[in-house]
């Protein structure tokens, strides 16, 4: 965790950075309220705030000299938020510090500081398959607290700038809001077009089929793979290689009746086609984390990823990428059931057991680094914004060509469940990741694991009380 602001920053802001935060807080011009942040169904909107009333400086005063703990990521868009921090900490007199850990320990260590009451963070990370659990188990804290307080909410907070896909997967349970987007992805088809060139191909696959039966043998050859499916037991497993060959395919975790449905014909399509094209594969893919099939692609050995769009930076980057002239991009095969992108991403929320005056003090942080003033800044550092007027920038746009299939696949193929959200996910991924490791090396068949895991599931379900009616079928 930083101790200290001078650890990583070495000077200040200066004032032309604290004089223009002033003017882009001041109200519209013309007269007549701002706009209000909205509500979702049956919560009160904040009270109108005057023209001009409100500043990000006004509404800190009180915290000032108050410091707040973050957990991050060791990825671009925590790397960008910590860029902008020192104009935030100028402009407010909060201090935010941060802890980056590995995305695996991050939430056993939340949940033990929850659980003690130990309050050693205050602005927590809320992974979108963590939404549930954080929220029913009230750790951290409704945003309308903050929202509906005049003294504290942006009149320009606009929760309706978000992508509706994204506040409503990563920041909503039970239509109450719980955390803002941060760090927001989409799986993308990421790949090197002077590979498919070299090969014949003007572009790359529509389908996964058409990947497998056309592109997988023309490319995987010499040393080289057409493809590589991230497939390392954990989350990754779980959320990124089986889930991920799931719903292009027609099939689902659950069905419409909350009842396991991995034997289901389309599900076990998807997962028979995973086994066929392991063949274009690199031959140890089930130790492949995000970091060995980002490099695979980067460093020109594999031709294909379908990976998280947070990791644009690296493609793009020379000193992390040898292919920084041939990086291109697309939405994500589709399956016999369209495209059916992956979802994943994170939102920022506020523990319930910090401080009332650390709660003020890291809404105030939330509110400003997720804001659509800031989305353009934080792109530009390297993260990637849930705010959908940063994507119609002409400028962005022709600087950043991964926008056309993220905004696509948010806008028409977004999946709130591509996961679950709720709190019985971990117990069931970490099946998933055995089972479907197992899937893939073939120490059992895909019949009977999806067999197996499907009577797992159901036990779970089954003792969390989802089919005697003691809790609420949410997902």
């Amino acid at each position: 965790m930083r101790p200290t602001r001078s650890r990583f920053w070495g000077i200040g802001m200066t004032v032309l950075l604290v004089a223009s935060l002033l003017l882009a807080a001041c109200g519209q011009p013309g007269g007549g309220e701002a706009a209000q942040p909205a509500a979702p169904a049956g919560q009160e909107a904040a009270a109108p705030a005057m023209e001009g009333e409100w500043t990000l400086e006004k509404a800190a005063e009180p915290y000032k000299g108050v410091s707040i703990n973050c957990v991050f990521l060791d990825r671009p868009g925590y790397n960008a938020a910590i860029q902008l921090l020192p104009e935030f900490e100028e402009a407010t007199g909060i201090d935010v510090n941060w802890e980056i850990m590995p995305y695996e320990n991050s939430r056993e260590k939340q949940v033990l500081d929850f659980t003690g009451a130990t309050g050693n963070y205050d602005c927590i990370l809320i992974d979108v398959v963590w939404i549930g659990e954080f929220a029913a188990s009230g750790w951290v804290l409704p945003l309308e607290k903050f929202y509906n307080d005049p003294a504290l909410a942006d009149p320009d907070l606009n929760l309706d700038g978000f992508f509706p896909i994204l506040l409503e997967s990563f920041g909503t349970w039970d239509q109450v809001v719980y955390g803002l987007p941060f760090d927001n992805y989409s799986g993308v088809l990421f790949y090197n077009k002077c590979m498919l060139e070299e090969a014949g191909f003007d572009g790359p696959p529509s389908t996964w089929q058409e990947l497998k039966d056309v592109y997988g043998p023309a490319l995987t050859k010499d040393g080289k793979y057409a493809y590589a499916l991230q497939s390392r037991r954990g989350e990754t497993q779980s959320a990124d290689s089986f889930m991920r060959v799931i719903w292009p395919f027609g099939g689902s975790l659950l069905d419409e009746n909350f009842e396991p449905n991995l034997t289901s014909e389309e599900s076990l399509a998807g997962l028979n086609f995973r086994q066929d094209l392991m063949q274009y594969m690199p031959p140890d893919i089930v130790e492949w984390d995000h970091d060995e099939t980002v490099q695979g692609l980067a460093q020109g050995n594999v031709a294909m990823i379908t990976e998280w769009s947070a990791f644009n930076a690296y493609f793009t980057n020379p000193e992390t990428s040898k292919i920084t002239d041939c990086i291109a991009y697309a939405v994500e095969p589709a399956g016999s059931a369209g495209p059916r992108p992956a979802l994943g991403g994170f939102s920022l929320g506020v523990s319930a057991n910090s401080s009332p005056e650390k709660q003020a003090a890291t809404w105030l942080f939330i509110q400003w680094v997720t804001s659509e003033a800031k989305s353009k800044d934080y792109i530009r550092a390297g993260g990637v914004s849930g705010r959908t007027s940063a994507y119609e920038d002409p400028e962005l746009k022709a600087q950043y060509p991964y926008f056309e299939p993220l905004v696509v696949s948010w806008a028409q193929y977004g999946n709130p469940v591509f996961r679950p959200r709720f709190p019985e996910w971990p117990a069931i991924s970490e099946l998933i990741a055995q089972t479907g490791t197992e899937m893939m090396l073939g120490s059992i068949s895909v019949n009977d694991g999806a067999q197996l895991l499907s009577d797992q599931i159901r036990h779970i379900l089954d003792e969390a009380g989802y089919y005697s009616g003691a809790r609420p079928k949410l997902q």
